[in-house]
């Protein structure tokens, strides 16, 4: 029997996280599929569903992922431990995981990621629970070893580094066999520094440093938050590849621009 139709299961954000690249990507806690299909419209490398600061349900979700799959834009989702199994049963492209302050606790992550291999099978071992009846498989009609193997190859797994201790380990992190990126979250960093909101601060902007400095020497993918140009341009000089900024962030700004031009054109 042939099977028709698109793959559900889009394995680009690996390979694009592996590339050598600049990605800009987007955090997206909206819960609406048409954000994401504006997203891949606008040109984003990516799209990042929060779902751990976010409000969409697990349906919601797959919805998401069903626009971006349609729309042709890479997807992965932020989302909480308990949630990864149905999460990468939906077809998450990638899992963001928050958080991860050790390399023990990195490479559970891989564990929870990855299908249990027969011997005869390359590549990392896991131990996820097998399923083909559901979307990520095309509800078994791309079921089997070759979706296992698919799943294990293509999977990319993104862990946060968001606490001094993670920043101390950051090294001995990214070289976990499995992770394909480490991504500094700096409001949560600030915050567990006692510095607030404020990850501008001279000793926060240290730590960011010495993390992506020490992700990149490892050969992954260091990635962070980037509100403006000049951020971007500093992270960039310290290793980084992946900026994101956030949904919500940029409609605001567009709201509050154009707030103000209609202002202006009420004064003439």
């Amino acid at each position: 029997m042939t099977t028709h139709g698109i793959h559900p299961l889009d394995t680009r954000l690996k390979e694009a996280l592996h590339s050598g690249k600049t990605l800009r990507g987007v955090f997206n806690g909206l819960a609406s599929p048409a954000i994401v299909e504006m997203c891949a419209y606008a040109g984003f490398d990516f799209v990042v569903l929060d779902n751990e600061h976010g409000i969409a349900d697990l349906e919601v979700t797959e919805n998401m992922l069903r626009a971006g799959r349609a729309s042709g834009i890479p997807m992965a989702v932020r989302c909480l431990e308990h949630d990864i199994p149905r999460i990468l049963d939906a077809g998450a492209g990638g899992l963001k995981i928050p958080m991860v302050n050790t390399p023990e606790h990195a490479a559970a992550l891989v564990q929870r990621v990855k299908y249990t291999l027969p011997p005869h099978s390359s590549g990392i071992r896991g131990a996820r629970g097998s399923a083909f009846s559901s979307r990520a498989a095309g509800y078994g009609a791309f079921g089997g070893p070759s979706h296992t193997q698919r799943s294990n190859d293509g999977i990319a797994l993104i862990v946060m580094i968001e606490t001094p201790q993670a920043v101390a380990n950051a090294a001995a992190i990214a070289a976990v066999p499995g992770v394909d990126s480490v991504f500094v979250g700096p409001n949560d960093l600030a915050h567990s520094m006692g510095c607030e909101n404020r990850w501008s601060e001279p000793a926060v902007q240290a730590a960011i440093e010495s993390t992506l400095k020490a992700v990149a020497a490892a050969g992954k993918c260091p990635g962070i938050l980037a509100l403006t140009p000049e951020e971007e341009d500093r992270y960039a000089s310290w290793g980084a590849r992946y900026f994101a900024s956030t949904t919500t962030g940029l409609i605001t700004k567009a709201f509050r621009e154009a707030v103000q031009g209609n202002k202006k054109n009420l004064e003439y």
